[in-house]
């Protein structure tokens, strides 16, 4: 039997709090390095590594208006499945204030889910093969 058969089976990570901002701020772009041909629904896997450097770059993008950011980003989920969204495009250029990288992933009804502690991988992945074995601690 397939653990969680209502999420699709890709996740692509990404760090906190740029997620939260998918959720609660309308960020409807994923930079990257590299593009992708993925289409459709994936997970959203919470890096478990949130840096100094992370927050530094989110505030100082977001500081036009920091109302609604959490005041704490320790509280933010981290480490596992929180969501999931819907890649529509990629792109290499955009009109989206959200777009700063070589690449974009064009983003479209993303929701958060429950999180499930899962490991993350580079590109995307297929995170059931890091689920915790049953009975077994993470």
């Amino acid at each position: 039997m397939q653990a969680y058969p209502d999420l699709p089976k890709l996740a692509l990570s990404v760090r906190q709090p740029w997620i939260w901002a998918m959720f609660n701020a309308g960020k409807d772009i994923e930079n990257r390095s590299w593009p992708t041909k993925v289409r459709g629904l994936v997970c959203l896997h919470a890096a478990k590594g949130m840096t100094g450097r992370d927050i530094g770059e989110f505030e100082g993008f977001f500081g036009f208006d920091l109302a609604g950011v959490p005041a704490d980003y320790s509280d933010l989920p981290r480490g596992g499945i929180v969501g999931v969204v819907e890649i529509v495009d990629c792109v290499s250029e955009s009109r989206s204030k959200w777009f700063f990288g070589a690449w974009g992933f064009v983003l479209r009804n993303a929701r958060p889910v429950a999180l499930i502690p899962v490991k993350g991988e580079l590109g995307f992945f297929d995170w059931r093969r890091n689920l915790p074995a049953e009975g077994v601690a993470a």
